[in-house]
């Protein structure tokens, strides 16, 4: 059987499509592709009108979002059959591992416990994931995850990121340290 330059580009060809649609290729080509998100400018933050927002704990203490006032918040909408989300994972992750104590993470999903918990284990990851049990705050809704927002102390949104990111980069962490001082 004889290649010509043509079979053999689009036997190339079709297996860079067949890499791309496979979900763990797919997902490492979005984190190459992600980077540290952009800070929203001070004269066009929204502020956070409503924290009436009840979240149920799956795998900590349910929350009544008002307890987050006058916290550093990192809130982020995912889901685990979600490429993006899966892809920025590990730097949320490394982000909340180092970060956990001094600014509040929220992790949003509306799958049940059993999956996500499977998908935590698989990976190794420690996230404190809830339910949504009341309305969201208008701010906060977005037509597609995932969906990341970082809240200052007064209920600013400094960071507004649709689609994923490269979380645990130098830009975040000194984005996050300002916020905290």
């Amino acid at each position: 059987m004889k290649f010509t330059k043509k079979g053999i580009s689009n036997i190339v060809f079709v297996v860079i499509i067949g890499l791309l649609l496979y979900p763990p290729t797919k997902e490492y080509f979005i984190k190459l592709i992600s980077f540290s998100p952009s800070e929203i400018s001070i004269d066009e933050r929204k502020q956070l009108k409503n924290y009436n927002w009840k979240l149920k704990g799956l795998n900590t203490s349910n929350i009544d979002f008002n307890s987050t006032r006058n916290k550093v918040v990192f809130v982020n909408f995912w889901a685990t059959w979600c490429p993006p989300c899966r892809a920025e994972m590990p730097s949320i992750q490394e982000l909340y591992n180092d970060y956990k104590d001094k600014v509040e993470f929220v992790f949003v999903s509306n799958e049940d416990w059993k999956t996500i918990a499977g998908f935590y284990e698989e990976y190794n990851y420690v996230l404190p994931t809830f339910n949504i049990l009341s309305n969201i705050p208008e701010q906060f809704k977005s037509k597609t995850i995932p969906a990341t927002f970082i809240l200052d102390r007064k209920g600013n949104i400094v960071v507004d990121k649709k689609g994923p990111a490269d979380w645990n980069s130098e830009k975040t962490r000194k984005l996050l340290d300002e916020l905290l001082k």
